[in-house]
């Protein structure tokens, strides 16, 4: 801006590039980071453009913009506080979830296999699995020895793991709780 010139005659718009090698020197004492500073010059005359209609003509373009550079940046780095980086993607697979037609589908498969088993290994498995007895109180209310029920929950889910085509360790996947209850081979089954 020439000394000539009354600040009230000109148009802000123009007067922006001016302060360019400012606002990217106080970028880069914020940022420490040449790209990162570029990044916060390019959003601080977006902002300023598109707000041009707030400056109030006659008062300090350089102080607004400076303003409006240490607000964005701050801003940032508030942002980024409550972000969580996830190169690895490790917390975004915490919280994906499988879709409800998966489970449905599994389900299904599940009841088929379940309806299957002789009576007294589906009546172990729901027993000890789904309703989370213990194989003693499962055994007291079937009317027999304690391994008895051992044997009839393992053998069932074994079956179940044959008929719904599980490789040896593999997982059913499924929502519903009683239905993985049933399938968990539990550390004190013998």
């Amino acid at each position: 801006m020439s000394a000539g010139k009354d600040c009230s005659d000109l148009d802000p718009r123009d007067e922006l590039v001016t302060h360019l090698p400012a606002l990217r020197a106080f970028a880069l004492s914020l940022t420490r980071n040449s790209s990162a500073a570029d990044d916060l010059v390019q959003d601080t005359i977006l902002k300023a453009w598109s707000n041009m209609h707030r400056f109030q003509r006659g008062t300090n373009l350089r102080a607004w913009l400076f303003t409006i550079l240490r607000n964005t940046f701050y801003s940032a780095r508030r942002k980024t506080r409550r972000e969580v980086a996830d190169v690895d993607g490790i917390h975004a697979g915490r919280l994906a979830t499988k879709p409800d037609h998966d489970g449905r589908l599994a389900m299904a498969d599940f009841k088929a296999a379940f309806e299957q088993l002789p009576d007294e290994q589906r009546e172990a498995l729901i027993l000890v699995g789904a309703s989370g007895f213990a194989y003693e109180e499962a055994a007291e209310m079937c009317g027999v020895a304690v391994g008895t029920i051992k044997s009839r929950a393992n053998r069932g889910r074994r079956r179940l793991a044959e008929l719904l085509n599980l490789a040896e360790g593999e997982e059913l996947t499924m929502t519903d709780p009683a239905t993985m209850a049933v399938m968990a081979a539990s550390a004190s089954s013998g």
